[in-house]
């Protein structure tokens, strides 16, 4: 079978671009699979991080034959050149990651081409449908392009809820986001700590350690993780390591640090984390936390659990669909620094570490790469 996916991979980073790469080796086990990518994802004075652009190599392996990046965002033209060129290829099959309405019509084009040139199944997997900040014309450029769809697949309940909203007979599958097993294999923590120092000179010697990790924007609820912290402290004395590049003006988080006087207990790393580097910040924690004020799902999930690392989350999404409460971690409310605190000192006072790993191991089975493929396919 000759599968088109349409949407970012290397060398553009970040989650949809790691799972592309992920589905593109999967599919490609048993069929011709190829990429249509950007050639410009996002204009320069929209994108609010440092670079879209992997540093290092692509870890993934995908061959440059088989990733053309084709798609000017900012140029209409190319969005009826591409279309037209996937349509030469008469592809049985094509496969668009979506995740925000600012790419509907761009998307929307490319679709409207290719089914008027070819006799073909266009899918969406929808990472997202509704954006995290609303945005201007959201729902009229979703019907837009999921008129041009054949099926979809969306990745949590939240996510089909808002599927709903939108179709009403098309056919679609729910299926958990598959787990992230693509940044190595995990290190005893000793050695991650180790590679931490040398790497980016951060010290934790044998502190007890949380992890907040991922791009810093306010619905990621970061200032109530940093409001919770000095009664974690009276508790229990550990480190907060925040890793990620800020989204958004990164001052009056530095300000609310030095108000609650905890600037000894945090330690930020305020930079993307390349690939190859990702597991050593996981490995190194003995909790990640994500204090999200609203989310759909979040591939944090998904690496925690391949390092089978605990995690407390908030109430919010797929987050609480993850997050097993009191068996692979705990369920908070959202925009509650005081459950917040009380989970995390829970967590240490029972030391839960070790038995809340152990769940973790036997519960990610079902967020298998195969399982997922599996239910994509249906749609085909």
């Amino acid at each position: 079978m000759k599968i088109v996916l349409v949407g970012p991979a290397y060398p553009y980073r970040g989650g949809i671009a790691q799972s592309q790469a992920i589905l593109f080796q999967h599919l490609s086990k048993d069929n011709d699979v190829s990429i249509v990518n950007f050639k410009r994802q996002y204009p320069g004075f929209l994108f609010p991080g440092k670079s879209q652009f992997e540093e290092g190599e692509d870890v993934f392996g995908i061959p440059t034959e088989k990733n053309k990046r084709l798609i000017d965002i900012l140029n209409p033209l190319s969005w009826i050149s591409t279309g037209i060129k996937i349509a030469k290829q008469k592809p049985d099959v094509v496969i668009f990651s979506y995740w925000m309405p600012f790419f509907a019509p761009c998307y929307a084009k490319i679709a409207f081409f290719i089914n008027r040139f070819c006799k073909t199944k266009i899918i969406l997997i929808c990472h997202n449908i509704l954006p995290h900040e609303k945005q201007p014309g959201q729902n009229l450029l979703t019907k837009i392009l999921f008129a041009q769809a054949d099926g979809f697949m969306v990745l949590s309940d939240s996510v089909e809820a808002d599927l709903k909203k939108f179709n009403k007979h098309k056919p679609y599958r729910n299926s958990p986001h598959p787990i992230y097993s693509s940044f190595g294999e995990a290190v005893d923590k000793s050695a991650a700590r180790e590679e931490l120092q040398k790497r980016y000179n951060v010290n934790l010697n044998d502190e007890k350690v949380i992890l907040f990790f991922g791009f810093i924007r306010k619905y990621k609820g970061l200032h109530y993780l940093l409001a919770s912290m000095p009664e974690v402290l009276k508790q229990q004395p550990l480190k907060l390591l925040v890793v990620g590049e800020y989204y958004e003006d990164e001052q009056p988080y530095k300000e609310q640090i030095e108000q609650l006087g905890i600037q000894d207990a945090v330690i930020h790393v305020s930079q993307y984390v390349p690939n190859e580097h990702i597991r050593y910040f996981f490995c190194a924690s003995d909790l990640v936390v994500q204090p999200y004020i609203s989310a759909t799902q979040s591939g944090i999930s998904q690496i925690a659990y391949f390092y089978n690392r605990p995690m407390i989350s908030t109430r919010v999404g797929a987050l609480s669909e993850v997050v097993i409460d009191g068996k692979t971690g705990f369920i908070v409310s959202p925009e509650n620094s005081t459950e917040l605190a009380a989970a995390i000192s829970r967590f240490y006072a029972n030391n839960l570490e070790e038995e809340f790993a152990r769940n973790i191991d036997q519960e990610k089975e079902k967020y298998s790469w195969d399982y997922f493929v599996a239910k994509l396919k249906e749609l085909f």
